[in-house]
């Protein structure tokens, strides 16, 4: 009997975790939603010569901004090349790519909106 009872605890456990989850990915995906693609770039000259310290440190700075100023925002990744820096970010507006550049001491000398994507499976579609 125990163990049937355990068993019922853990179905019930399991159900209600699981439709967490669900609920959590929704309330993530409609926050995606209204937020858009952006490309910056920042001229930052030797970026590619800067050590990983001073790239984990650059990081942290932007994810300290970004975390003050909310779900808005979000930094997908970067690429480092020789005396730029390409982000790619999603947010609602450029405004918000603006004010985190302000805010981080980071240069954006352009922020660009991405229309669509394309890829290799584009030409076999």
């Amino acid at each position: 009997m125990k163990t049937i009872k355990l068993l019922l605890v853990l179905i019930v456990f399991a159900v209600n975790y699981s439709q967490a989850q669900q609920q959590g990915k929704q309330q993530n995906s409609n926050n995606n939603d209204h937020m858009k693609t952006y490309v910056i770039e920042r001229i930052i000259p030797g970026a590619g010569d800067l050590t990983a310290d001073q790239l984990k440190g650059i990081s942290q700075t932007s994810c300290s901004v970004l975390e003050e100023m909310g779900p808005k925002i979000e930094w997908q990744h970067s690429y480092v090349t020789g005396d730029k820096i390409y982000c790619i970010y999603k947010a609602e507006n450029k405004e918000l790519i603006e004010e985190h550049a302000k805010k981080g001491g980071f240069p954006a000398n352009s922020i660009t909106e991405v229309k669509t994507m394309i890829s290799p499976a584009t030409a076999k579609q």
